[in-house]
């Protein structure tokens, strides 16, 4: 492709004109300053303009400055198609449907939790099962199977994971509505029954942080947030079951692409028109998928909170471990926004990109209506994660999107090799960071080096008025697969 043709929009975004490759329906743009346009990569930049020559897309294909190259669609990457004439692709969505990040706050201090982190960190990592193929504590009967699937977090919490009170602070309540079991594969089943309430591998992870910093303290003074603040951020997916789901899907794809005629620019982007049965069982069983994923995050929390007690003997009053938010960043939804000067309904898909919803939106809580959608961004274990706000400008320009975390700009078999004769544990414990793994490699692949700077990257979207900053986390202790 024809490089040259790229150029920059202002300092946070470069445009992919429509001529840059045949076919193409919309022009791309990737929000992407200076610094992390070094970091683009070529196969990034063909995924978003491969994703603007699919039938019915509105507005642009997008990506966010987390971009890396994926499968179809670009990680990162966003975008919304009418309902008449528009596709749904898995491949828009991923293998890790739901794959999200909750943020919990307390009323523990930095200080509070130091002497304590190793037995903190030991006790969080023997509750919560990590790593390939772990098995949780949850075992669901053939019934729970199915209510798990339809429920969500609900699920969880009529289980005794959790308060109802909870559930207003997850997107769409930790229930997609449209989800159907029974398009659910019994290898799906096999693979989901023995992994719910499990952390799972790779960049999975339970972080304990606390706020070194705070840019809005308006907004910090409505989350509750205050300098020194110990945090908890719990960032997994639906595990195996989202995957096998994902998998079995691709194949009927694959063939309805071939039956509906649909020319594809790349076969990973296999498709059915939104209308058609195979796109109508896809959302069903993503849904499925979806609300996995919600009550996987639900019965994580509860333990992590059953933890605090165990290592601080504290009550829960005192403890105040209480949910700000839990969002999505790999999903396909049906929401309304305004195109052309009138409202209309597209299905819109987020992969490794998050809602961004602005105050006063009717999809928000109550509690987050005045204030707007909290954001939540993590970053790899050894910097910082962050908190922002959705702002009309996202609802604007990115159908409501902003970026989802750091971003990978090394394989996993790079940073393994970078990282041979390295102690990794060692070093994050230099910097004041108690982890725990299932594995030296694990921490290998995720050692800082493999991801781009997550200030960079919050930088740019802050910039650019897609989200605003409100508070940083700095890691204390972490836990991954």
């Amino acid at each position: 492709m024809d490089t040259e043709k790229i150029r920059r929009i202002d300092e946070t975004k470069i445009e992919i004109p429509i001529d840059y490759k045949q076919g193409m329906r919309v022009k791309g743009i990737i929000y992407v300053d200076e610094t992390l346009q070094k970091d683009l990569e070529d196969q990034s930049i063909d995924q978003v303009a491969n994703v603007a020559t699919l039938p019915g897309i509105v507005g642009s294909s997008m990506a966010m400055p987390d971009v890396h190259t994926g499968y179809g669609f670009a990680i990162g990457g966003v975008a919304a198609f009418d309902l008449k004439d528009g596709i749904v692709s898995p491949g828009g969505v991923g293998y890790d449907i739901n794959c999200g990040v909750r943020l919990l706050k307390s009323n523990l201090l930095r200080e509070d939790v130091l002497t304590k982190m190793k037995d903190l960190v030991g006790i969080l990592y023997n509750e919560i099962p990590s790593g390939v193929g772990s098995k949780g504590r949850v075992r669901l009967g053939p019934d729970d199977e199915k209510k798990i699937l339809l429920k969500g977090a609900r699920w969880a919490v009529e289980q005794g994971f959790g308060d109802a009170s909870d559930l207003e602070k997850i997107e769409s309540g930790g229930c997609i509505d449209g989800a159907d079991p029974s398009l659910i594969s019994k290898k799906a089943y096999e693979r989901g029954r023995a992994q719910q309430g499990t952390l799972g591998s790779g960049n999975h992870f339970l972080e304990v942080q606390y706020i070194d910093e705070i840019y809005d303290e308006k907004a910090a003074n409505s989350l509750g947030f205050f300098l020194g603040q110990v945090t908890v951020m719990i960032h997994t997916g639906s595990r195996g079951f989202g995957h096998q789901v994902c998998t079995d899907f691709l194949e009927v794809m694959e063939k309805a692409a071939a039956k509906y005629k649909i020319e594809l620019s790349d076969k990973e982007l296999a498709c059915a028109p939104f209308s058609s049965p195979e796109a109508r069982d896809y959302l069903a069983a993503m849904r499925a998928a979806a609300n996995y994923a919600w009550a996987n995050r639900q019965c994580i929390m509860h333990w992590t909170r059953e933890a605090f007690f165990k290592v601080f003997s504290i009550s829960p009053k005192k403890l105040g471990m209480e949910l700000i938010y839990d969002v999505a960043h790999n999903i396909a939804k049906i929401e309304e926004h305004e195109v052309n000067g009138r409202k209309i309904k597209l299905i819109v898909h987020r992969k490794g990109a998050t809602r961004a919803f602005p105050p006063g939106h009717p999809e928000l809580p109550e509690i987050y209506k005045p204030l707007g959608q909290p954001v939540l961004i993590p970053g790899d274990m050894g910097r910082a994660s962050y908190v922002l706000l959705g702002t009309e400008k996202a609802m604007k320009e990115t159908f409501g999107s902003t970026c989802h975390g750091a971003g990978r700009i090394m394989s996993r078999h790079q940073a393994i090799k970078k990282a041979k004769g390295r102690a990794i544990w060692r070093e994050m414990e230099d910097k004041g960071i108690i982890v725990r793994s299932a594995g030296r490699e694990t921490l290998a692949e995720e050692m800082s080096e493999a991801y781009k700077n997550i200030s960079d990257v919050v930088e740019v979207v802050h910039k650019a008025g897609i989200s605003k900053k409100v508070a940083r986390l700095r890691p204390i202790g972490v836990i991954k697969g």
